[in-house]
Parts: C-alpha cells; structure tokens; sequence
C-alpha cells in the first residue's frame, strides 16, 4: 500500500483547477494545509465567495481524485475555506465584478426577470457577493418581484442601492423602477437608454462584486450594444419558452448578442412543463425539450428547465421570489441552473490559455 505523506498529496493536487480563474490550486496558493499519514487524508482548500455555488462540487472532485490516488485509506476529509481574491475594475465604468452576466430574451412575457432575480438569489444564497441592475427601463418589475421599494438615497457623489437581505451578504439592486413614478411610462430614445444605464452602472455604490446580473430588456435593441461598449459582459443567458414562436425570437436574440462580441453562456427553458400538484402528472402545456434542441443545435449549453408553477406566480406577485428556493417544486430547478452557469463560466476560464505565473515576492 502506498503510504501518502503531505508532500506527495500536495503535489497531486497542485494542478487542480480554482473554479474561479482555472489556474492551478498550487500556483495560487490554495492549498492552505495538508496531514496525510497511513489511516486518514485531511486538506484544506480555499476557494473564492464567486466560486461559493460549486463549493460542494469542487470538494467531491477533490476528494474523489484522493481516493483514486489512495484507495486503501479509510478517511478523507477535504475543507473548504475562504480565500480572499479581490475583483479588478472593469471598462469605462469601473464597474468592481468579477463576472458580468446579461440575462435576456427574444420577447417579452417568457419569464426573463422571474429567471434573473432567481440567479441572483441562488448564487447569493451560496455567499457570492451579487449584485442586479434592471436594465429593462420601460418595464422594470425587478423591485416588484422582490418586494422592495423607496427611493435611492445619494451619499457623497453616489447613488445608494436598494439592498436585499439575502445570503451572508446584503444584495444591491438598482432599477428604474426606484427613480420613477409607479404607473408612469418611460419615453425615451436610445442616447437616453445608453445614459441612463451607463449612469447606473458608474454612479451606484455597487461595491465588490463576485456576480452582477444584469435584466436586459426583452427583444433585440441597443441596450446589449450600450453595454459591450461600456464594459466587458462575461456573457448573456437566454431565456425562453418551449413553443417555436418563442424559439424564433430566442435565436434571435442570441444573434444579437454574438453580433456585438458577448459570449452566450446559455439557455433556460421556462414555463417548460406543468406538473399537477394533486396528481404529480406532467403535462408540456408549450411543448418540450424545444429550448434544449435549439442550444444542441447552436452550440451552447443549456442550463436547465423551470417549471410553470403556481407557487412561482404567487411568490413573484407577493415580492416573495426569494421563497421559490424554499419550495422543492421549483428551488432544486433554479439551483441546477445556477450550478450550471457557474460551471460553464469555470470551464471558460479553464479553457483558456494558461496565465503567467505570479511572481514570487
């Protein structure tokens, strides 16, 4: 039997890859402590708050990857721990986020905000530092699904985001829908539009973030232009219903997206079945799979399904999206989604050409 000591275990995990960057758990000195001996493994890891979601995920790789290695040992304890990595300043804005996701949709009335609020509260809930910015400015339901209100207040220069007691840290959000009048209409052209995000995005006191969500406005305007412009998206999510109708202006949408360089990093099909709660029978109201079949064909990955929900509904009207994670008709299908969007954002990282090696000081 091969007998691990410290040095050998560490060396196996040196080249492991951090969820976050995809550099080697070695090189970043993320191997915080290793005790090895004849009966039992124990290391210690440190991950990032962006990479909070796939905490659970990355401890069983590791400890997986150990017991291939030593299989004759009994015990193997892997632990993770915070490891502090600051994000940098990004585009024009200097906007502080690591990743920078556009949640959009070919039209409206698919459950796009429903979806990007409950990304937000899912990778939130795990102790990702997030942030949303609702971007569709001439129908913000943003504050509605999440039952805030008021008006921003300023402080020395910068708008105040409203925040959202969600998860270890308070989530900001910012919309128009704090700034204008309930009932009054925004009638705008598209210079306004690129101000008035721009503004948000550079003049809220965001703070650090590991992940702002951005609601985009449904259909193919100049919002997705404004922004490539003025920062760089880590990429868009895409969400429809199963119907071709839906699918139609979905690929559309997509489209617009790879037209101005932001990266797709996936679809959600919502609405995608209704599954009766006396008889736990699943009707396709809208069809099935359509979303699923369409990301095959254009080469991006799907994300997951939601189903169409009473629960979904009430909580979204009573402000209570956040309870959705509390049902287990509809929590274990936004947790699977933003498992998978995190995990297509790792891979990316991961797929990319190896970074120098941090200096030694």
């Amino acid at each position: 039997m091969t007998v691990p000591d410290p040095a050998t275990v560490t060396a196996l995990l040196a080249d492991f890859p951090d969820p976050e960057t995809g550099r080697a758990l070695g090189s970043m000195g993320q191997i915080v402590a290793v005790e090895a001996g004849p009966q039992a493994i124990a290391v210690t890891i440190g991950l990032t708050s962006h990479a909070a979601i796939l905490r659970q995920a990355t401890r069983a790789r590791i400890e997986e990857q150990l017991r291939a290695a030593y299989p004759a040992i009994g015990r193997v304890t892997v632990t993770i721990t915070d490891h502090d990595r600051p994000p940098g300043r990004l585009g024009q804005v200097g906007l502080e986020a690591k990743s920078v996701i556009a949640v959009g949709s070919g039209k409206g009335g698919v459950g796009k905000s429903t979806v990007a609020v409950s990304i937000a509260i899912g990778l939130a809930r795990a102790g990702s530092r997030v942030g949303i910015l609702d971007a569709d400015v001439y129908g913000p339901s943003v504050p509605h699904l999440l039952g805030l209100s008021g008006r921003p207040e300023i402080d020395q220069g910068r708008i105040q985001p409203i925040r959202l007691a969600v998860g270890p840290h308070p989530m900001p959000v910012m919309s128009m829908g704090f700034l204008v009048p309930a009932g009054e209409a925004v009638v705008w052209r598209g210079p306004m539009l690129h101000g008035a995000i721009s503004q948000m995005l550079r003049d809220t006191a965001w703070g650090p973030l590991d992940y702002l969500i951005i609601d985009m406005p449904p259909g193919t305007g100049d919002i997705a232009l404004s922004l490539s412009q003025v920062l760089p998206l880590s990429g868009a999510v895409v969400v429809c219903t199963p119907q071709d109708v839906a699918l139609l202006d979905a690929t559309k949408a997509i489209a617009m997206f790879r037209k101005v360089q932001i990266p797709i990093l996936g679809m959600v099909e919502n609405m995608s079945f209704f599954l009766c709660p006396g008889c736990d029978k699943r009707y396709d109201i809208f069809g099935s799979g359509g979303a699923r079949r369409t990301a095959a064909e254009l080469d991006i990955p799907f994300l997951g399904e939601v189903p169409l929900q009473i629960a979904i509904r009430e909580h979204g009207d009573a402000g209570r999206t956040v309870a959705n994670y509390d049902d287990d008709r509809s929590g274990p299908f936004f947790q699977a989604i933003c498992e998978r969007l995190a995990g297509t954002l790792a891979a990316a990282h991961s797929a990319r050409p190896p970074l120098p090696s941090l200096p030694v000081l």
